[in-house]
């Protein structure tokens, strides 16, 4: 026993076993990504930054039912809505909070008319919090810049739903 221990601390066992393993690994193909020039590809479910829908016609989806207020659990989206002349309602604030938001996906889900989506944009860092409090202009804005990419993606999507 105390040769065997004295032999692997005299002949460096370890240190040879680590050196092989990373002989081993030296030559195979890398898997690491130069993330901003090279990009993994997304799936159909990735959860980014929020948007709102349109009709084809131009006009908002959302119908201020508030499911999505009420269903998400960081409580990050606040909707204040009114009545229009033709009897439906509509939405005059629809803020999210970003920096509370979870990316839970639950707002989405429970949308009726898949007004709110979570869209394919990873890459919306800020250098100040104010700027990552959305309101209705800048979420109409994300939908229109979005919409083929969200349109596909709920269309890949709609047998699991």
């Amino acid at each position: 026993m105390r040769i065997d221990r004295f032999a692997g601390r005299f002949l460096m066992i370890e240190l040879l076993q680590g050196l092989g393993l990373t002989l081993r690994y030296m030559f195979r193909p890398k898997v690491t990504l130069n993330y901003p020039y090279e990009k993994s590809p997304e799936s159909p479910r990735f959860r980014g930054e929020h948007a709102l829908r349109r009709y084809p016609n131009g006009e908002e989806r959302c119908i201020a039912c508030k499911l999505c207020e009420a269903i998400c659990p960081s409580q990050c989206i606040v909707i204040e809505a009114e009545p229009r002349d033709d009897g439906s309602r509509r939405t005059t604030r629809y803020d999210i909070d970003m920096t509370k938001c979870i990316y839970c996906g639950l707002c989405e889900e429970a949308c009726p008319v898949d007004a709110i989506v979570e869209g394919p944009n990873m890459e919306f860092a800020t250098e100040t919090r104010e700027e990552l409090f959305y309101d209705k202009a800048k979420l109409l804005a994300n939908g229109d810049r979005w919409e083929p990419i969200l349109a596909a993606r709920l269309e890949i999507d709609a047998p699991y739903r």
